[in-house]
């Protein structure tokens, strides 16, 4: 993606050399431009004055910081092997994105050091491991996802995996649901607080497979579990293995047979304005994310690992970072080598669930799969046609013409609005109701009844 002009890097290299030469405090002022050109390429506005000198104030601290490794000036006058860039989270002080993109591994008393027994270690490879790999040109990697700022990036890590591996042994690509595990997945993981990949393969084994991102869909909040989801069980694997800690020719042999998930550190401040090139560090190796590495290579004569992050494609390369492999630390760069595991899939997948069907309404009615039967003519208390509402689980409204989704189940049909609850209407808000049932199926066969 194009980040800003290197024009406005360079002005913004000279100014905040001008600064530090001058040894006073930064003038915001002299980075108005460029963090209002910063805001229209994002698409960022902000509620009042005060949160918009705030953004501004951490986007020039950003702005400096990112000019000056890029300058070389950060690493002993030395090119570096990575460019940092103003990205969609150049507005944020490391602190606050450190508090909303990280602390998503292994947090919480209940997984604090804990990873549940698997089903043994893996102990490497057999047959030959190529120079270089990319699973994505096997088309074993779905798009890069965007965790928000759930803490989720154990269940991203664990779904990458699965995926890879399901395609590897079905051919078939399949996003798969991260919200069933943030919703479902309990047990020992704490949703958007936190968790591990090898709780999310045990559950997914336990429960027999897992749902898609499509009839599944990603919230970015934690939520109650849909039983009726949890029984698609779309996807299976069988068990779960983990690579021994700190054994990076182990970790190498595992990622020539599938994605491979690890947790690192990420929380150095290179890493949230990341761009391009081989990260090489400074960073700690206190693990507080999770990713998924895809591949690996070498580019001039430094490896590193492909990286699938889950920040969405404004961050890094499109969503990818390349990672220094081979650094002579046994921990690897940000401690990637520490917690590697990838699930393990023999079985073929389940055939495909059938659907829950028409919605019943009568004897002789019924209305499409995904919509509530509501009465359009009663009389005598009993109902002589009904209607279809284009809503699951919907509330029909008394006025036999409309309905509420079932989080607005207040039908206020002075207003036409559907409310959240009663009382006080007017403290509110509510949502458009349903004006009217979409299709009113034939009720003549209950007529030749009657008549007869």
């Amino acid at each position: 993606m194009a980040y800003l002009p290197v024009l406005l890097l360079l002005l913004l290299s000279a100014s905040a050399s001008a600064a530090a030469t001058g040894g006073g405090q930064r003038n915001l002022s002299d980075y108005e431009p460029l963090f209002e050109a910063w805001c229209a390429e994002h698409g960022k506005s902000y509620a009042s004055p005060g949160e918009r000198a705030a953004r501004l104030a951490a986007f020039a601290d950003n702005a400096a910081f990112v000019a000056a490794h890029n300058a070389g000036t950060g690493n002993g006058g030395s090119p570096p092997s990575y460019t940092l860039a103003l990205n969609a989270f150049a507005d944020l002080t490391h602190a606050e994105f450190r508090a909303a993109r990280l602390g998503g591994l292994a947090v919480g008393p209940r997984l604090v050091g804990a990873r549940p027994p698997s089903a043994g270690a893996f102990e490497g490879a057999v047959g030959a491991i190529p120079n270089t790999l990319d699973w994505r040109q096997s088309g074993a990697v779905t798009g890069v996802k965007d965790q928000g700022s759930c803490g989720a990036c154990w269940s991203f890590s664990a779904t990458g995996a699965i995926e890879g591996i399901n395609k590897i042994k079905t051919g078939s690509l399949v996003s798969l649901s991260e919200q069933e595990l943030i919703d479902c997945d309990r047990s020992y993981n704490n949703g958007c607080g936190g968790g591990l990949m090898d709780y999310a393969y045990k559950f997914v084994v336990k429960n027999g497979g897992l749902d898609t991102e499509d009839d599944y869909p990603y919230r970015q909040v934690d939520g109650t579990c849909n039983k009726n989801k949890l029984k698609k069980h779309v996807v299976t694997i069988d068990g779960y293995k983990d690579v021994p800690a700190n054994k990076e020719d182990l970790l190498l042999q595992a990622v020539a047979q599938q994605p491979i998930s690890v947790g690192i550190c990420g929380s150095a401040q290179a890493f949230q304005l990341y761009s391009q090139g081989i990260f090489d560090g400074p960073c700690p190796t206190s693990l507080d994310h999770a990713v998924l590495i895809v591949g690996y290579g070498s580019e001039g004569g430094k490896d590193y690992w492909i990286v699938k992050n889950s920040w969405g494609e404004r961050w890094g390369m499109k969503g990818y970072m390349h990672m220094h492999r081979n650094t002579g630390t046994s921990s690897g760069i940000c401690g990637i080598n520490m917690m590697a595991s990838f699930p393990t899939k023999t079985s073929p997948n389940p055939p495909p669930s059938p659907g829950p069907g028409p919605t019943k309404c009568s004897l002789f009615t019924s209305c499409p799969e995904g919509s509530t039967c509501c009465c359009s003519w009663r009389t005598l208390g009993l109902c002589l046609s009904w209607g279809c509402c284009e809503l699951d689980n919907a509330v029909c409204c008394k006025d036999n013409r409309s309905c509420c989704p079932a989080d607005y189940p207040v039908c206020d049909t002075d207003r036409g609005r559907c409310l959240k609850g009663n009382g006080n209407f007017s403290s509110i808000e509510g949502v458009k109701r349903k004006q009217a049932f979409s299709k009113v199926p034939s009720w003549n066969g209950l007529l030749e009844l009657l008549d007869q």
